[in-house]
């Protein structure tokens, strides 16, 4: 959950925690609940789309979400992972029949539809199910050498050291409540690092945390803005591997 290490306090404005909250899977509900919660709360989110999931009528939607500060980023053109993790699936959509080429030209061509709708040059990436393999083979190594994406987030709690193209992230159940979510950001705060928070459904679709408990979370982020910083996944990693005098 944790990335503390190679994290230097103070955040901007004197902030003793930063938190990230990005969203998986180009849902509806983060559109109909998601967006609007977060504009009500004055508070910026990070928005992982699948490709084949923007659906033409939304592509207005996601564009008026990026003019208005929220950050859009790549989750691959077909979301493919492992076979085991969604059986059954189409075979196309399993990360085992993808080479690593394949993979980062799906991650190329993400990029350009991203472009298209919010018009910036560079998105940041998260890798689909929280793994990197293309055919058995680690594509990690060449989506860094790539350029393709300057930060990438992960989908696992692991406390280590920031790596930009590997960052740690906190996912819950459906089941969890708003104190469930505000007591990560205090234990978080303790520690004087970030938290990068992952949702997919909010209030809906799957995998989804309530709205309510949503809504607890924004609302104490909220109040308690002068020392926590909320901002946009790129923004966060970016100032925290900005080069240091």
């Amino acid at each position: 959950m944790m990335a503390t290490q190679a994290v230097a306090a103070p955040w901007p404005g004197g902030k003793r925690v930063a938190v990230v909250l990005t969203y998986d899977d180009t849902l509806v509900s983060q559109l109909d609940t998601a967006i609007p919660a977060l504009d009500a709360a004055g508070l910026k989110g990070t928005f992982f789309l699948i490709g084949s999931k923007i659906a033409p009528e939304q592509i207005a939607r996601w564009r008026s979400a990026a003019a208005e500060g929220h950050e859009l980023g790549n989750h691959s053109i077909r979301h493919a992972c492992p076979q085991a993790n969604y059986p059954p699936a189409k075979k196309i959509d399993t990360s085992e029949t993808y080479d690593v080429d394949t993979m980062l030209t799906e991650i190329r061509t993400m990029n350009t539809m991203l472009t298209a709708i919010d018009g910036k040059p560079q998105h940041s990436y998260a890798t689909p199910c929280g793994q990197h393999l293309a055919g058995g083979v680690d594509y990690l190594p060449a989506l860094r050498a790539s350029g393709l994406a300057r930060y990438t987030r992960a989908a696992d709690p692991s406390e280590r050291s920031l790596d930009p193209m590997d960052v740690p992230a906190r996912f819950f159940p459906s089941s969890a409540t708003g104190a469930d979510l505000i007591a990560a950001v205090q234990d978080a705060e303790r520690k004087g690092g970030m938290i990068v928070f992952g949702f997919h459904g909010v209030g809906g679709d799957y995998l989804s945390v309530s709205a309510e408990a949503h809504a607890q979370l924004l609302a104490y982020l909220k109040a308690h803005s002068d020392t926590i910083w909320v901002a946009p996944f790129s923004t966060v990693i970016g100032y925290a591997t900005r080069p240091r005098a």
